[in-house]
């Protein structure tokens, strides 16, 4: 397997599938693949954070939505984030992972096996979050600081921990 670049991440507005007004990137932002990433209005991406697309599926990211610094979102199986999501500092989105291979065969040359990840409105994810791939977060869910979410939250839902678990359900 011979490994090659994907760039380095610079890109321009008008690579953009789609970029709503208003959007601000910070110093730093890396971009790769930005035909398949569409933007919302008025969507703010923190310094340093590296928005990974891919050259299938697409990532929409929605109006008003807010993403922290060294945030890192991989969208090889496709990203969909509402409106108004608050993103924390150093989340990850992974949409993708190594399937199961036999015991002689060493994990890279399992295939890539992928897992669309949903974000629905008005969710709000903590520093460091990890979220794995396949996940749907629902509409209004908090997740909490460092919690690696590996199934689905349901709407209004709080949850914490690694991996993740609802603590509580907000009210609507």
């Amino acid at each position: 397997m011979r490994h090659r670049s994907h760039g380095d991440g610079s890109f321009r507005v008008d690579q953009f599938a789609r970029c709503g007004p208003d959007c601000v990137f910070e110093t730093g932002v890396l971009v790769f693949h930005p035909e398949n990433i569409e933007l919302g209005a008025n969507v703010y991406v923190g310094h340093q954070a590296i928005l990974k697309g891919y050259h299938k599926n697409t990532m929409r990211i929605g109006d008003e939505t807010w993403i922290g610094q060294q945030a890192f979102f991989h969208s090889a199986g496709g990203i969909d984030i509402g409106a108004r999501v608050g993103i924390g500092p150093a989340v990850r989105i992974i949409t993708s992972f190594h399937g199961e291979v036999g015991r002689d065969v060493p994990i890279l040359s399992a295939p890539i096996e992928l897992g669309p990840v949903v974000i629905e409105d008005d969710c709000d994810l903590g520093v460091g979050a990890i979220v794995l791939p396949g996940v749907r977060i629902g509409k209004g869910a908090q997740i909490g600081a460092g919690a690696v979410v590996v199934e689905d939250v349901p709407p209004y839902a709080v949850a914490v921990g690694v991996p993740a678990r609802v603590t509580r359900e907000r009210p609507r």
